[in-house]
């Protein structure tokens, strides 16, 4: 294994074409439907946290949004700047929970988007995941987060997740949480054993 590699994109390579198929065939609305009505109308900045390979922040590009993509696996990277080209998205090589990279965009973005990372994350780094979420939201800045619940897939390196816990530690970085939606079934097919929770907050 590459010492140098992020320990939650073990088992991505793996798979890379049907991973990267699968997030294909999924919609960008049917899938955060559940934040659409928190996402900026306006043109905003927005952080999209474990961007994959650029499904959803070429479609907040298209809203007119300026986007960071932070994905730390370079082969998401390479297929997301060949599939979903955009001058309106910055791609950056960097992870939760540290995001190092980001360290000159405190209190810089409007929304941020981290789905189907989480869970790749030990309680330890989810609760400094919050923290860096904290400093990097504007005042009133949304922070919308899809909890895997299930049976390992793709990705080997998997803990559990647990919303009210996640709730809780916010809190404790001044992250109000405005919404909890618990058991929405997986889009991906033959996935019948994965649920999400869809949590969002606000920064106040």
């Amino acid at each position: 294994m590459n010492p140098d590699r992020v320990k939650g994109t073990e088992g991505y390579s793996n798979y890379l074409e049907e991973f990267i198929k699968a997030t294909c065939e999924i919609d960008f609305s049917d899938l955060h439907k559940d934040f659409l009505s928190y996402i900026p109308k306006e043109k905003s900045n927005v952080l999209d946290l474990g961007a994959g390979i650029g499904r959803d922040a070429f479609t907040f590009s298209k809203m007119g949004h300026s986007v960071i993509a932070v994905e730390p696996l370079q082969e998401f990277r390479q297929a997301g700047v060949r599939r979903y080209f955009s001058d309106q998205i910055i791609w950056i090589d960097d992870s939760l929970p540290s995001l190092t990279k980001l360290s000159d965009y405190h209190n810089q973005f409007d929304f941020i988007l981290a789905s189907g990372v989480w869970h790749h994350l030990n309680e330890e780094e989810q609760l400094y995941s919050i923290k860096r979420v904290s400093e990097l939201l504007k005042s009133n800045g949304i922070f919308a987060l899809s909890l895997r619940n299930g049976p390992p897939g793709v990705g080997t390196h998997v803990f559990s997740t647990n919303a009210r816990m996640n709730i809780d530690q916010a809190s404790k970085f001044g992250l109000m949480n405005l919404l909890i939606i618990e058991n929405r079934p997986s889009l991906m097919k033959n996935k019948e054993d994965v649920t999400w929770t869809r949590l969002v907050f606000q920064k106040i």
